[in-house]
């Protein structure tokens, strides 16, 4: 009896947006999306803001995107 079992990949992204963090990871999630086929998950492995003239300017997202191995 055989067994194939699912292999999976991550993959690091940064991403930002100067609208917030959740939308920084939709930024980085939907550009994944266009190289990557399988993505299984995400993990916001880091947060980070961006600031100028005492202002927040860009929220930062580092990404582990999870993705299943073709075969």
């Amino acid at each position: 009896m055989r067994s194939d079992g699912r292999v999976a990949r991550i993959t690091e992204v940064v991403a930002g947006s100067p609208k917030s963090f959740d939308d920084a990871v939709t930024v980085g999630f939907r550009r994944a999306s266009k190289t990557l086929r399988g993505i299984t998950g995400l993990k916001v492995k880091d947060q980070r803001c961006r600031v100028e003239d005492g202002k927040i300017v860009e929220y930062r997202v580092t990404l582990e995107v999870i993705f299943i191995l073709e075969s």
